[in-house]
Order: C-alpha cells, then sequence, then structure tokens
C-alpha cells in the first residue's frame, strides 16, 4: 500500500510540473487528444500499461 501511495504521488508531482513549466502545451496536447477516436487512445493506454508493469516487474523482481 505504501508504494502504490508513493506513484501516485509521484504521478502528481509530474503532471503538476508539467502544467506549471508549459501550460499551454498540455492544453494543447489535451485538445488533441480530445479529437482523437477511441481506438488509438485504447492501444496507447493498453502498451503504457503493459510498459508500466514491465518496469515494475524488472525493478521489484
Amino acid at each position: 500500500m505504501y508504494d502504490l501511495i508513493v506513484a501516485l504521488g509521484l504521478v502528481l508531482v509530474i503532471e503538476g510540473l508539467a502544467l506549471a513549466a508549459v501550460p499551454a502545451a498540455v492544453r494543447r496536447s489535451a485538445e488533441a487528444i480530445a479529437q482523437l477516436p477511441d481506438s488509438p487512445l485504447r492501444v496507447a493506454g493498453i502498451v503504457g500499461a503493459i510498459l508500466g508493469l514491465a518496469i515494475v516487474w524488472l525493478i521489484r523482481g
């Protein structure tokens, strides 16, 4: 449970830094994502989840 809370905190830090550093780019990215159909977003989500799982598996062994 501790690791999950730390991971969520790191996600918030990274997102907060991106919003603080380049808010216009984040806004443009969000607008571009909103115009995409569901299938590429679904594929990107699955690929990201598998990649994240692989990284955690490699690090935590």
